[in-house]
């Protein structure tokens, strides 16, 4: 079946039209068509005002606008959209919902974090080319919430949806251009403590490897890898370390915004949130006690593509 994916996130809003295989655990379950993304900030101030922006919703219409586009000359048997922690926070989230609906015909929900986190994990784990040992952690560092899914096969064993993330977390602690020495350590000690509050010390035990997924998780390993420009295809199944991790996010915590737009690998549009994000994978990894990740370009948009299959309409 042909589906259609619309992913609208508190930092990016994003596309994907695939044909996908009946069987939802079979190798090359998703064959991509169209693939896009656009840093549209939809949680603007939302961890402050509590509602959604004027401003971050005409530039996600805008994108939605284009992506229409796609999706009619594409032709999908079945299009969704899936809106997440920005939506689920403001006052206003459910009007946009029905906007969503009215205005580009999409079949929209807004999900709560429980399935958020089990169509990442299910999108991540989903044939990948090698097996991960077991319990393995995805990570999912969005703009308003990050996800912690532990499973083994097919098997979810824990899920959490945290109120932290890339951009509510930038909004609150880094304000000095380049963040100050103090803003950066309320930044990790905030999130350390709502890892470490949110996981079990029992699952972050037993955990034996990660996947890390998102804009975040992708950014650090074509860094890394002084991509220019993106290359997908490099950047899953990547593995980026620990060490890495931290010396990249100690290097663009150290530059100023416009420094970062230019950093190679980075698209420019992520500079302002990049070292926010950053800090919630190294912080991840340290406290489940592990020293690297696998980095995976298959995430929600895949999971949500093969629920899309399965799913009565």
């Amino acid at each position: 079946m042909r589906v259609g994916v619309v992913d609208i996130g508190t930092n990016s809003t994003r596309l994907l039209v695939a044909d996908v295989d009946g069987d939802r655990r079979g190798a090359g379950a998703v064959t991509e068509l169209e693939r896009r993304s656009v840093v549209t900030r939809l949680g603007q101030g939302v961890d402050a005002t509590g509602a959604l922006h004027d401003d971050a919703v005409a530039r996600v219409v805008a994108v939605l606008g284009e992506y229409r586009a796609v999706i009619d000359a594409l032709r999908p048997r079945r299009t969704i959209a899936v809106l997440t922690s920005a939506v689920r926070d403001a006052s206003n989230g459910p009007a946009f919902a029905d906007r969503v609906r009215d205005e580009f015909g999409l079949d929209a929900r807004t999900i709560p974090g429980a399935e958020e986190a089990r169509l990442t994990f299910l999108g991540a784990t989903t044939a990948r080319p090698t097996a991960a040992p077991a319990p393995v952690v995805v990570i999912d560092i969005g703009g308003g919430s990050t996800e912690f899914v532990v499973g083994a096969g097919d098997e979810l064993l824990f899920h959490v949806s945290t109120q932290s993330g890339a951009v509510r977390q930038s909004e609150r602690h880094l304000h000095a251009d380049p963040p100050a020495p103090g803003e950066l350590a309320a930044l990790r000690a905030e999130v350390r403590a709502t890892i470490e509050a949110e996981v079990p010390a029992g699952v972050r035990a037993r955990t034996r490897a990660a996947i890390a997924v998102a804009g975040t998780a992708t950014s650090l390993a074509a860094i890394d890898q002084k991509l220019e420009p993106y290359d997908a295809a490099r950047v899953h199944g990547y593995v980026l370390s620990l060490e890495r991790a931290q010396t990249i996010l100690d290097d663009l915590a150290a530059m100023t915004h416009e420094q970062r737009r230019r950093v190679v690998g980075l698209h420019p549009a992520r500079a302002p949130t990049i070292v926010a994000g950053a800090t919630h994978l190294v912080e991840a990894l340290r406290a489940f006690n592990l020293d690297s990740t696998e980095v995976s370009e298959h995430d929600i948009l895949h999971g949500a593509a093969l629920e899309a299959v399965h799913r009565t309409p």
